[in-house]
């Protein structure tokens, strides 16, 4: 099989996902100039804070020049390994899940090629305790891992398949 039968339903969500994300990037940059003020109040728990996030997932370092390309070279190998299982997945919620986290993946790889660092904005935070700032890409991609393992957990409480043409009697 070329194409499975959801895979343009998960290009498509992949692309809106993707611009949602590039757009809400554009907007805390240009419009509402974070940069300008560092940090925006939204509500007691939410604030916008811009942080360029020149490591991986929560701002872990990767440390020199080998390791930021080397990130950026693993999350594309990754995305078109994703890609090519979108393409065949004959199950939509699976789908879904890949549609999410290759849309924020190729959301994050964009703000590494334009600005060197991934721009992240959305900040929860309650009393002392501060969570993570994120952005959507970030939410997507979590959103689409959680999916995939609810999914693969949903799939295996199935149990395993039995080979449909043995003889063999199970002791």
């Amino acid at each position: 099989m070329l194409f499975g039968r959801h895979f343009r339903y998960g290009l498509m969500l992949s692309v809106l996902l993707l611009v949602a994300d590039q757009a809400s990037k554009y907007w805390v940059l240009n419009s509402l100039k974070l940069g300008d003020f560092g940090t925006v109040a939204l509500l007691p728990f939410l604030n916008f804070t811009l942080v360029w996030n020149q490591g991986i997932s929560m701002s872990l370092p990767v440390g020199d020049w080998i390791g930021k390309w080397g990130i950026v070279l693993l999350t594309g190998a990754v995305t078109l390994w994703l890609v090519n299982w979108l393409r065949t997945t004959p199950r939509k919620f699976e789908a879904t899940a890949l549609a999410l986290i290759i849309g924020g993946a190729i959301g994050n790889l964009i703000d590494r090629f334009q600005h060197g660092a991934v721009v992240d904005f959305i900040h929860f935070h309650t009393g002392s305790y501060s969570f993570y700032v994120f952005n959507v890409a970030d939410s997507t991609i979590s959103i689409g891992a959680v999916l995939l393992l609810f999914d693969g957990l949903r799939e295996s409480r199935k149990g395993p398949k039995k080979a449909s043409n043995t003889n063999e009697v199970e002791p």
